[in-house]
C-alpha cells in the first residue's frame, strides 16, 4: 500500500507578510483556488493511494483538519510536532504512524514524502515517476525524485546521479548549494538533478536505516511516538521525549549515507516556491511580465509581482520589484533582493511585534477575528463564527465586552442566561462574567466586538469549557 506523508512544516519568512509564522506558505492560496497543502492532496488522485499522514506544526492543527475537510480528505493521521526537528524525525514519526495498528509480520507500508509547499505543474508527469519509482522502494531501495534543472539555481542543492539501477539511478553524491559558476557546469554536464525533497521508501525500512545511521533520532521517535495520544482527531505525541531528539534532515543523516539511495528524474514543471521572486516565476505573467493579484493597476512596469490584499497597489515606472500589500503590512523589495526578506522577519521578532507571526485577522478552529481599531483602552474586532462552531465558555478579568450582530444569529451565554441575538441587536458582557458565542444557524454568523479595559491582551482569558481540548491554552 502507497501510504502517502506530506509533511507541513514551514516557519513563515520567506514569504512575508502574506505567509507568517502561524500561517506559513503551505496553508496559503498562492498558484491557484487551492492552498499549497490542499494541492499536494489533491495530486495524489489516481495513484490508487491510501488515505494521507499529515505532520504539522501543532499550532497549525486546526487549520491544517479545517482544509483536509473542505476537500473530504480523511487522513490516516495527523501527527502534531511539539517543535520543529527538521525532517529526519518528522519522516520518522509519519513511519511510526503508517504502522501503527499494523502487525510486524505485514507487508511494509511505502511511504511517498511530499513537502506541502511545492507547486508541481505538470501533475501526469509527476504520477508517472511515482509510478516508475514504486517497484525500487518496494524491493528496499531509498529513493528521492531529482528534478531536471531548466536554469543554473544556485538556491538548490544537487544530486549528481550515478549508474542505471533499472529505470532509476544509483546516487553518486549530493552537492550543496553552489556558486554561479559551478552549477552552470552542472546543468551542462545532464548528470546533475535539483534536489527536490520529496522521497520514497518502505516505512520500516526507513526506520532500520535511521536507527543505523542516526540512532539517536531514531531512538527518540520511537520514545515520543510510544506515548502517542489521540487529541481529538489529531496524534499527540511526547513533548519531553521529542525536545530531546537531534535536528537533523533526511539528507544528512541519511540519504548521504546509505548504499541503497536511488534518483528517479522529474521534469513536470516543479517549484519549491522559496521566495516572491520564485513565485513570480511559478505563476502566469501578462503581457509585461507582470505578475498581479487583487486591486492592481499599473502604469509603464513591467517583471514585477504586484498582490494588493485589501486596498488598491498601483505602480509607475516600476521594474523587476515585488510589491505585496496585505491588511497591516506592505512588502517592497527588487527581485533580486527577495532572499533578504527573511531579515526583515527576524527584525520584527526582535522587536517584540506581532506582525512575523500573526496577519490582523487571526483564525481559529471556530472561525477567526479581525482586530479593526485599538486604543488607550479600547479595541474593535469583527468575530466570524462558522456554522455550527461555537467559543470556548470562558471569562475575562480587565475587559468588557460589546457584541453587534450584523450577519447571522448568535446563541449567547451570558453568566446563567442564554438567550439568542439577531442582525442590529446587541448585549453586554461585564468584566469578570462567564460567556460563550455559538452560531447555531447555517450561514456564517459575523459580529462587531469593542473590548473596553485596563488590559486587551488575548492572554487575559480563563477557559471553563472548550469542544477543541484548549482548555488553559490561548490558541
Amino acid at each position: 500500500m502507497l501510504t502517502p506523508v506530506i509533511l507541513s512544516g514551514g516557519a513563515g519568512t520567506r514569504l512575508w507578510p502574506l505567509s507568517r509564522e502561524l500561517y506559513p506558505k503551505q496553508l496559503l492560496a498562492l498558484t491557484g483556488q487551492r492552498t499549497m497543502l490542499q494541492q499536494t492532496a489533491l495530486r495524489l488522485e489516481g495513484l490508487g493511494s491510501g488515505s494521507p499522514v499529515i505532520v504539522c506544526n501543532e499550532a497549525h492543527r486546526f487549520l491544517v483538519a479545517e482544509q483536509l475537510r473542505q476537500l473530504k480528505v480523511q487522513p490516516r493521521a495527523i501527527v502534531l510536532e511539539p517543535v520543529g526537528r527538521n525532517t529526519a524525525p518528522a519522516i520518522a514519526l509519519a513511519a511510526h504512524a503508517a504502522l501503527a495498528g499494523l502487525a510486524a509480520e505485514t507487508a511494509d507500508p511505502v511511504l511517498l514524502v511530499l513537502p506541502a509547499d511545492h507547486v508541481i505543474r505538470d501533475v501526469p508527469a509527476f504520477q508517472r515517476a511515482v509510478r516508475a519509482a514504486l517497484p525500487a522502494a518496494q524491493q528496499g531501495r531509498l529513493v528521492t525524485f531529482g528534478i531536471v534543472p531548466t536554469a543554473a539555481e544556485t538556491g538548490y542543492g544537487y544530486i549528481q546521479r550515478g549508474a542505471a539501477d533499472g529505470a532509476l539511478y544509483r546516487i553518486a553524491r549530493f552537492v550543496e548549494k553552489p556558486e554561479p559558476a559551478r552549477a552552470a557546469e552542472f546543468v551542462a554536464s545532464g548528470e546533475y538533478y535539483w534536489n527536490s525533497g520529496m522521497f520514497m521508501f518502505g516505512a520500516r525500512r526507513y526506520l532500520a536505516e535511521l536507527a543505523r545511521l542516526a540512532p539517536a533520532i531514531a531512538g527518540a521517535c520511537e520514545a515520543a511516538f510510544a506515548s502517542a495520544r489521540a487529541d481529538l482527531e489529531f496524534t499527540r505525541i511526547s513533548r519531553e521525549s521529542f525536545a530531546a531528539c537531534p535536528s537533523d534532515s533526511i539528507d544528512y543523516a541519511v540519504m548521504e549515507k546509505t548504499s541503497e539511495a536511488v534518483v528517479v528524474p522529474l521534469a513536470a514543471g516543479w517549484s519549491d516556491v522559496g521566495s516572491w521572486a520564485a513565485l513570480a516565476a511559478a505563476v502566469e505573467a501578462d503581457a509585461h511580465g507582470n505578475v498581479t493579484h487583487g486591486d492592481v493597476i499599473s502604469e509603464d512596469s513591467g517583471g514585477n509581482y504586484l498582490y494588493s490584499e485589501s486596498r488598491l497597489v498601483s505602480a509607475v515606472g516600476l521594474r523587476d520589484h515585488v510589491v505585496v500589500e496585505t491588511k497591516d503590512a506592505v512588502l517592497v523589495a527588487p527581485k533580486a533582493r527577495v532572499q533578504d526578506v527573511k531579515k526583515l522577519v527576524a527584525q520584527l521578532r526582535e522587536r517584540g511585534r506581532y506582525e512575523h507571526s500573526l496577519h490582523r485577522e487571526v483564525f481559529r478552529p471556530w472561525g477567526s477575528y479581525d482586530s479593526l481599531e485599538a486604543g488607550v483602552r479600547f479595541q474593535v474586532k469583527r468575530l466570524k463564527v462558522k456554522p455550527g462552531a461555537q467559543l470556548s465558555l470562558q471569562l475575562h478579568h480587565h475587559r468588557a465586552e460589546h457584541w453587534v450582530v450584523v450577519a447571522g444569529t448568535a446563541r449567547i451565554t451570558r453568566g446563567e442566561d442564554v438567550f439568542l441575538l439577531e442582525e442590529n441587536q446587541s448585549t453586554y458582557i461585564p468584566i469578570g462574567m462567564k460567556h460563550r458565542v455559538e452560531n447555531p444557524g447555517t450561514i456564517m454568523l459575523e459580529i462587531i466586538e469593542v473590548q473596553s479595559g485596563s488590559y486587551l491582551g488575548e492572554d487575559d482569558i480563563v477557559r471553563f469549557e472548550d469542544r477543541y481540548g484548549r482548555e488553559g491554552t490561548k490558541t
